[in-house]
């Protein structure tokens, strides 16, 4: 694991890519809640394009659920996975793949219970998991992150915790973006090329771990903050969105697609 100060910047393609991308904090800046997010008007038209250039070879990768990412660029559609894996759709015009939901009802209520005790803070309700947000409310993390955990005691095994940049999840065993790279990966367009993970979060590091080990590439946004096993580094999403437009794009529109 690796300071990400010390990271060097990404490379330029010179080999065809199967981009996997993060979306908060990543393509886009995070905001307060994940509500208020805001997606800049030329970012789907260099997802478009990036796609073309790499016929389909991209995949949108993020906690959200897979309907908030679509609303968040729609109407423009992509290969997405949602809720770390627990919902797909495998290419632009595919059917979406759920894995059956879990039953949280119980953990819901006693998350409620403590937003409404504890103000500024937010609970996330996602057709697979639960998130728990003290963005607005930092003084709250250790209450918040102790509540996850008695919750979690609660449930029956094959439920995990999964912490990122002032949140926790509680999500079914087996959700995690590295799977989900390892399950794009065995079917076209993604199989064949060098995997290139970008992200920002300590739940990306399961993406970056999956690329690092297929011989492909893995992109910190952020300088600062947890070691990660990423390779390099970028430092914001404005530096994310500026570099695969002016290196990534063209690069790709030359190598993007492999020979037969």
């Amino acid at each position: 694991m690796t300071d990400p100060t010390y990271l060097p910047p990404p490379p330029v393609p010179d080999a065809p890519w199967a981009l996997f991308l993060d979306v908060d904090g990543t393509l886009i800046e995070l905001a307060g809640r994940p509500d208020a997010v805001a997606v800049p008007p030329e970012l789907p038209l260099l997802l478009n394009a990036l796609d073309e250039a790499l016929g389909g070879a991209l995949a949108l990768v993020s906690g959200r659920a897979l309907a908030e990412v679509e609303t968040l660029f729609a109407p423009h559609r992509y290969a997405i996975a949602g809720g770390h894996g627990a919902e797909w759709r495998p290419a632009a015009d595919a059917a979406i793949e759920c894995r059956p939901k879990p039953a949280l009802a119980a953990a819901r209520k006693r998350l409620e219970a403590f937003v409404c005790t504890h103000p500024g803070t937010l609970l996330e309700t996602k057709p697979h998991a639960l998130a728990l947000h003290w963005r607005n409310a930092p003084a709250a993390e250790s209450e918040a992150l102790a509540c996850m955990a008695s919750v979690q005691a609660g449930l029956d095994s094959g439920f995990r915790l999964l912490r990122g940049k002032s949140v926790c999840e509680l999500l079914p065993e087996g959700f995690d973006k590295g799977a989900v790279v390892a399950g794009f990966c065995t079917s076209p367009p993604f199989a064949g090329r060098v995997p290139v993970f970008i992200g920002d979060d300590v739940t990306d590091e399961a993406g970056f771990a999956a690329v690092l080990a297929r011989g492909g590439i893995a992109v910190h946004v952020g300088t600062a903050g947890r070691p990660t096993c990423a390779t390099c580094c970028l430092t914001d999403p404005a530096a994310v969105r500026a570099w695969l437009a002016r290196d990534v794009l063209p690069a790709c529109q030359r190598y993007g697609v492999p020979n037969p």
